[in-house]
């Protein structure tokens, strides 16, 4: 880990988390495709309360919350090691997507009926969230556009809209869900962020998609869910109304953070078992894979990519702790795009030097990828992330393309 980005609190914090993940939870893997998710959950469960007795439980959240209050830059290195076992680190530790930005958006903004009744519960673990927010119907490209809606009707909001790819609303108690609450605003002004429990009538779960094949369950899961005249309080309401992406933003800036270095953990992983299946691997008598020049290349090329990835994802998340996000928006979507093709194409090689292994449950390499390939998507495809740092570059040379089409 970069010495230039250590602190003391991370010093003690970041061996005893990393020392867990190795001794605790990376033997999990072997039986991770024989295993069933109930069982699986069950092992999780019981090392969540050994968590809890190591004293690690919550460390991304502020003080105020019972957390160790710890910076983004200093929880993203806690979040890289996490990713060393990608399926169990971040919800053993409780801070697995979409929780860790659900627990966030509400310990800032929620009211303090809203934290007793949804945030507590989850920061204890109890209960799991998701959020609602891409549509089938429009491209999540262009998030102004959404059909889903919440007309107030006295002192309730009577939701009606449909949503997928929805993440881990199978057994989520709540979703946060962006719905148009004031339709004749102006397009970032006319979307809303409430909470629907799913218990709610009017909520229907209709299915989980499945990724390249696999459905998945529980938190590791993608749903198709729909609102169907769905009556919750205003009470449920999240900050002001037409407030959704103004919120959006601050909960996705931290949320990239999380995202890219949980991917660069994962390319740490991947680079491992290349590297020992290129040492062991034997071609020839007496001569090993790792002697080949290619994959040497591939090896060296690695190593400077993730070291790459993470002092940019690093400096990003400190320049978000010093200036918030919307000052950081550059270096976020630059992250964001860099740091998920560096994953895939660390992912590729190991599984290319594993040969036929690679693609089969012989290791965590092809799980992995069918669970990753995603990140070029989820939140914001590569192109749109390109397209908004490049219109913000060149509107520093004087051309405000925006302005420019709006003229026309």
């Amino acid at each position: 880990m970069e010495k230039i980005f250590a602190t003391a609190r991370l010093s003690e914090l970041l061996p005893k988390v990393k020392a867990f993940v190795l001794n605790e939870l990376l033997w999990l893997e072997t039986e991770h495709h024989s295993r069933s998710t109930a069982e699986t959950y069950a092992l999780l469960d019981s090392m969540r309360e050994k968590v809890k007795a190591a004293g690690l439980w919550g460390l991304h959240l502020p003080k105020n919350e019972g957390g160790w209050g710890l910076t983004l830059c200093e929880f993203g290195q806690i979040s890289e090691a996490l990713a060393l076992t990608p399926f169990y680190g971040h919800y053993t530790f409780n801070c697995q997507a979409p929780d860790i930005g659900n627990m966030e958006l509400l310990s800032k903004f929620g009211s303090e009926e809203q934290k007793k009744k949804f945030l507590h519960p989850l920061l204890e673990g109890k209960i799991r969230s998701c959020f609602a927010m891409t549509e089938p119907e429009y491209a999540g490209s262009n998030p102004t556009r959404l059909a889903t809606t919440a007309t107030r009707k006295g002192d309730t909001y009577i939701l009606n809209g449909h949503k997928w790819f929805t993440s881990s609303a199978d057994g989520a108690a709540f979703a946060i869900v962006m719905a148009v609450t004031n339709p004749t605003a102006p397009p970032h002004q006319r979307a809303s962020m409430i909470i629907v429990p799913t218990n709610t009538r009017g909520f229907s779960h209709i299915r989980k998609i499945p990724v390249f094949g696999e459905a998945g369950a529980g938190w590791a899961s993608h749903s198709e869910i729909r609102f169907e005249n769905c009556e919750v309080p205003v009470t449920n309401l999240i900050g002001e109304e037409g407030s959704g992406f103004k919120l959006a933003q601050e909960r996705l800036g931290p949320g990239r953070i999380h995202h890219c270095m949980r991917w660069i953990g994962i390319a740490e992983k991947a680079f491992d078992l290349m590297c020992k299946r290129a040492a062991s691997r034997e071609m020839e008598e007496g001569v090993m894979l790792g002697e080949k020049q290619f994959i040497q290349g591939f090896i060296a090329e690695s190593r400077v990519e993730i070291d790459a990835a993470r002092l940019l994802v690093l400096r990003t998340a400190s320049s978000i702790d010093a200036d918030g996000a919307a000052a950081s928006r550059n270096q976020i979507s630059g992250i964001k795009f860099f740091t998920a093709n560096m994953m895939l194409k660390v992912l590729d090689r190991s599984i290319q030097v594993h040969g036929a292994m690679g693609l089969s449950d012989g290791t965590m390499l092809a799980t992995i990828y069918q669970h990753e390939r995603g990140a070029r998507i989820w939140d914001g495809a590569d192109e749109v992330h390109k397209q908004s740092l490049a219109l913000s570059i060149l509107k520093e040379y004087g051309l405000d393309i925006k302005k420019k089409k709006r003229s026309v």
